[in-house]
């Protein structure tokens, strides 16, 4: 019989990203264990357990917040998987969110309400190397387009000594930005920050600054004025994959090159990016019934019914400010409604269609395939038993 192996999991329990990285672990073990699990609720950047010194078990899953915590997994030989990425080069194995991918995602959500100006709101480099270059990936993300982007903090920029000192910084530098602008935060306290820092400065959201942040921590977001719009990164996926990994390091296999991160994350809209940045009235009207009527299964003839534009026009303009034809833009709702209904309810796949606007089933089916790149109960068994 296998013997049962001994992890520590010395992951926070006081932030919603790490309760749900526990979820996914919680699966995993429910579904391949059992696991003989070592673990206390702590919050994120405590020194390491004194048990650890001297524990004799078989591996750990950590998120490494400081080099404290980092020596100490180090120096028991064992086996560890970070979720963290925190501090560099530790020579184990990482598991975690592709920063491509949300970058990708803010962008795409930003420029679909017609922001041609944006920001990243980050943190100084060296303080977190993972969330650093999210920030230079939205930027060349953005660049790519052929739009501007600001950031903050600049390249030199140092933290302020005081959390007021750094609210006033942040809030001369939303002052200054040309507007209407979008703008990325790297994670959603500092998304809250920002949006602190917009009411500070007298600027309007989302009318004139648009804010979306990372982690969609429902507390940080329903608490923040307004809500905050955030990317959601599915950490139960990310539990449940670095404990799959953990479990073959055990087992003696050797750890992946360059480590795992994983790209299944969506978009919660809230009301810090509710808005329409378009300068044309009449396509900012026929987008804003797209948004509104998109699962009522309508067509493009019942957006040409709302404005005064033939539908060649509404065609040329549409491409040209926001990337996508009319009969496309009303697709990518329907699909994109269709995909939190599958990961946030049980509704039979008929009913999911239904919902959406989509005249049948298979319909439905066949246009989630080609948007999404895989059937729609694939994508849902997936999201339920990620790994």
């Amino acid at each position: 019989m296998r013997k049962i192996p001994h992890v520590a999991v010395l992951i926070e329990t006081s932030r919603a990203y790490g309760r749900g990285l526990l979820e996914g672990v919680a699966r995993f073990v429910r579904e391949n264990g059992p696991w003989s699990i070592y673990f206390r609720p702590h919050a994120l950047g405590e020194p390491p357990p004194p048990w650890l010194r001297r524990w004799k078990g078989d591996g750990i899953l950590v998120r490494i917040d400081n080099r404290e915590t980092a020596r100490a997994v180090r120096a028991t030989g064992l086996p560890a998987v970070d979720l963290r990425g925190r501090v560099p080069g530790l020579g184990l194995p990482r598991v975690g969110v592709d920063n491509r991918v949300l970058a990708r995602l803010a962008a795409e959500h930003l420029l679909e309400r017609g922001f041609r100006r944006f920001g990243f709101c980050g943190i100084p480099r060296g303080e977190h190397p993972h969330l650093y270059r999210r920030g230079e990936d939205f930027l060349r993300l953005i660049e790519e387009k052929g739009y501007p982007c600001a950031v903050f903090p600049g390249p030199n920029d140092r933290r302020a000594a005081t959390w007021e000192k750094e609210q006033d910084r942040l809030a001369a530098w939303v002052a200054g930005l040309p507007k209407p602008v979008g703008v990325m935060a790297c994670n959603d306290d500092r998304g809250q920050q920002l949006l602190d820092a917009c009411r500070r400065a007298g600027v309007l959201v989302p009318d004139e600054v648009a804010v979306i942040g990372v982690e969609n921590d429902p507390i940080l977001c329903n608490l923040a004025t307004p809500t905050l719009t955030s990317i959601d990164v599915n950490p139960q996926q990310v539990g449940y994959t670095a404990a799959a990994l953990l479990d073959r390091l055990m087992a003696g296999d050797r750890p992946p090159p360059g480590g795992v991160f994983l790209g299944d994350c969506r978009v919660v809209t809230r009301q810090s990016t509710d808005v329409l940045a378009l300068d044309d009235p009449e396509l900012a009207r026929a987008v804003h019934f797209i948004r509104e009527h998109a699962c009522e299964g309508i067509r493009v003839a019942d957006v040409l019914a709302q404005v005064s534009m033939s539908r060649s026009v509404l065609e040329r303009r549409c491409k040209q400010v926001l990337g996508r034809a009319p009969k496309a833009l009303i697709l990518g709702m329907q699909i994109e409604r269709a995909r939190q209904l599958l990961a946030e309810t049980d509704l039979p796949l008929k009913m999911v269609a239904l919902k959406c606007g989509f005249r049948t089933a298979k319909y439905f089916g066949d246009a989630f395939h080609r948007w999404v790149g895989e059937r729609a109960g694939a994508y849902r068994r997936r999201l339920r038993q990620p790994g």
